[in-house]
């Protein structure tokens, strides 16, 4: 025997002030972070994200007095100063689900500018470990974290211009090898294959990561700034080893500069 619970017909009226409180009204139900165990004034307004712990705690040792924020549920998160002006270094996790509440309860507690700083797999075969990456757009599978705040419209996934500017400004400066383009942000890093590479490559992506799409997404949905700079940890066409932190920590440094540097020329 079966019993169905009595349900109600959502017509268009009933689902548009759901659409309309998803999109407009902030972080849902919540009005303080949940996750990260700080207060207003313990972030500073330019952040630098990354999803690897260790490259949290590297980052951190580039800033002057650094402090350890919050360390709750593994979101190392420490403020210190970068040539004088605050900056917040902070850990976003894995995926989409765990980068947007970081994103979210940064925002809550006072960020403006946010940049991912990680790791994606090169899709142009002349991309060597170390090379960087600057995003001019993000893009993910359809059900992924975003598609719960929009429902069925497709969210804006593209940097702010002036952090993009400023990223590439910095890297041209220091005459780095840059590439400049599109970004896919997988759901699913164990079911990536040739096809799934070839794919993306002739879709014309330049790498894969796993959170850009999500925080470029919220960016433009809450109003703060964003953009994401990569170094490649290996080269998916080419099937190279994927790097952890450790081996590509002779990158960080020039990275990172870049990174921050450009946090710096950035207003909010």
């Amino acid at each position: 025997m079966f019993v169905f619970a009595e349900t109600t017909q959502l017509t268009p009226d009933h689902l548009k002030p759901i659409q309309e409180s998803v999109i407009m009204e902030g972080p849902g139900i919540y009005r303080m972070p949940l996750h990260i165990k700080a207060e207003k004034g313990d972030v500073a307004e330019r952040v630098l994200l990354a999803g690897d712990p260790d490259r949290v705690r590297m980052l951190s040792e580039m800033l002057e007095s650094p402090r350890l924020v919050s360390e709750n549920r593994g979101f190392l998160t420490y403020t210190g100063t970068y040539r004088g002006e605050r900056i917040t270094v902070a850990c976003h996790g894995i995926g989409g689900p765990s980068i947007a509440i970081v994103a979210e309860e940064l925002y809550l507690l006072g960020a403006r500018v946010m940049v991912r700083f990680g790791t994606a797999g090169g899709l142009i075969p002349e991309m060597s470990y170390g090379d960087i990456i600057i995003a001019t757009g993000a893009f993910g599978p359809h059900g992924s974290t975003l598609s719960q705040y929009s429902r069925d419209l497709p969210v804006p996934a593209s940097p702010s211009y002036d952090v993009l500017k400023a990223l590439v400004d910095e890297a041209q400066a220091r005459e780095v090898k840059v590439y400049l383009g599109p970004v896919y942000s997988d759901d699913a890093f164990y079911a990536e294959g040739r096809d799934f590479v070839e794919s993306l490559r002739r879709l014309g992506y330049v790498g894969v990561e796993m959170e850009a799409y999500t925080l470029l997404g919220i960016a433009n949905m809450r109003g703060f700034k964003a953009g994401a700079l990569f170094m490649v940890s290996n080269n998916l066409v080419r099937e190279t080893e994927l790097l952890p932190a450790s081996a590509l920590k002779q990158y960080l440094d020039r990275a990172a500069g870049i990174a921050f540097d450009a946090l710096l020329r950035i207003k909010v």
